[in-house]
């Protein structure tokens, strides 16, 4: 079995630094059984949550990254294809660690080009990257000084992907970010090794709260530090029985000490499953909420989120899935969450090879240069204030309303409702000469747009009002 790197030396300087982090943190925040998040921002970051967030509601969109030795067997165990997600194939197919260690002896991906990987997802109008920096297996894609399972004492490829990608982002100007995994299915102080079921939420291990200290913020201190500055460290596994919300808030501020103005998911916390971590009152450790695989009917009033998603129907590679949402799909889903305020993270599954596959690829050409022309309707936009409207979305900036047209009326007719501001002028974005369309209020409350009778792009024709 890979061993984690355990010398004496190590435990006291990692044990000093993170005793040294948690008087820093313990000046920083009041602790009344359970702190208040606007307290806790307040004095953990000199930055306000709005100034850490601006970046990121201008984005809107994203790329999300799931890429490990789960890419090698590709949802393939024992010439059987194996249910569930690619990434969870050692949970799924009851892997032994020693057995499942040796996917990283297979694991060398020589076709892996950071500048690639990140001018995909430029071109595809995306303006910042989330990829696994390590998943519930636990094998890490940076050269950790905490463990041997990664990517550079484990495998044959040798070569640090973060570092890579780092400078890769920064050269293309697009905001690097880190998923980290809290649950960890390969550190014996952590949950596993559990052959049956690495997921089992009833089991505990005495020795979580070391994980947690030594090995869990240890690793994520040399992420912060030795590859940011990051946009954002996205949480997960959060619902492993040992973790509590304490611990949670606990992270929360641990990491803000390490990088002040960094956005941290909700998923670092603990609370109810239904919105990963939202609680009812929104008050829970992190900075916005994560639906996953689905987009909120109404949104999240009044709270910041962003919907992650697949294109197939896994997250980390399978070669046999082949079921792909169509760039139609896509495109409307972006719509449709920019129009309720929201983030679009959209993910692609590397092959082991180190390959972004080619529908991926296809999909986010595609949808980049539907943002060429009309990225103006969602970057930098707020949710619909008109509601919801029959023929496809609304997203506002000030003094303009961008009507995203899924459905052309055959009439000629577009009915906007619940508009009772002065209409200056309507334009299809597309058109550069910014041409006007007629407008004719039928009451206080509604206009109606005359447009052309074919609708200039099948798949979201955007139209804009320009509001008095």
């Amino acid at each position: 079995m890979i061993k984690q790197k355990n010398t004496q030396r190590n435990v006291i300087l990692v044990t000093l630094a993170v005793i040294l982090c948690a008087l820093v943190a313990a000046g920083c925040a009041e602790m009344n059984g359970q702190l208040s998040s606007q307290g806790l921002r307040q004095k953990k970051s000199k930055f306000s949550k709005d100034e850490r967030m601006k970046w990121w509601r201008d984005a809107r969109f994203g790329m999300f990254i799931h890429w490990g030795i789960y890419a090698v067997p590709a949802g393939t165990y024992k010439d059987k294809q194996i249910d569930g997600i690619g990434e969870w194939i050692m949970n799924n197919a009851h892997i032994p660690v020693e057995e499942y260690e040796q996917f990283a002896k297979q694991f060398n991906p020589v076709k892996f080009d950071a500048d690639q990987w990140v001018q995909i997802a430029k071109n595809a109008g995306m303006k910042y990257i989330v990829i696994t920096s390590k998943h519930h297996d636990g094998f890490c894609l940076w050269d950790s000084k905490f463990t041997d399972y990664d990517i550079i004492d484990a495998t044959p490829f040798k070569r640090d992907v973060l570092a890579e990608l780092a400078q890769s982002c920064k050269k293309h100007g697009i905001r690097l970010c880190f998923y980290h995994s809290i649950m960890d299915w390969h550190h014996p102080d952590a949950q596993g090794p559990f052959y049956q079921n690495y997921n089992d939420t009833s089991k505990s291990n005495p020795n979580f709260d070391r994980y947690v200290e030594y090995y869990l913020k240890g690793q994520l201190q040399e992420l912060v530090q030795n590859y940011g500055p990051l946009g954002i460290l996205w949480f997960d596994g959060e619902w492993v029985k040992d973790w509590s919300r304490e611990m949670g808030w606990d992270m929360f501020g641990y990491v803000l000490s390490l990088q002040p103005d960094i956005i941290i998911n909700n998923r670092v916390g603990k609370g109810r499953q239904g919105m990963r971590g939202l609680s009812e009152s929104k008050e829970f450790a992190g900075d916005y909420g994560t639906p996953e695989q689905r987009i909120p009917p109404t949104g999240l009033p009044g709270v910041d989120w962003e919907t992650c998603m697949t294109m197939n129907d896994t997250w980390g590679y399978k070669s046999y899935d082949h079921n792909w949402k169509s760039t139609e799909d896509l495109l409307r889903k972006l719509a449709d969450i920019a129009s309720k305020g929201g983030n679009f993270l959209l993910n692609v599954g590397p092959t082991a090879e180190g390959l972004i596959p080619k529908p991926s690829v296809d999909r986010l050409s595609a949808m980049g240069e539907w943002l060429k022309v009309n990225g103006e309707s969602i970057y930098g936009t707020t949710a619909s204030p008109i509601g919801k409207v029959l023929w496809g979305r609304c997203t506002a900036k000030a003094g303009r309303l961008y009507l995203h047209v899924f459905d052309w009326p055959a009439d000629g007719k577009l009915n906007v409702p619940n508009l009772t501001n002065k209409v200056r002028k309507a334009h299809l974005l597309a058109d550069k000469r910014h041409r006007p369309l007629p407008i004719k209020r039928i009451d206080e409350n509604e206009i109606v747009i005359t447009v052309p009778k074919d609708a200039p792009d099948s798949i979201n024709t955007v139209i804009v009002l320009e509001m008095k």
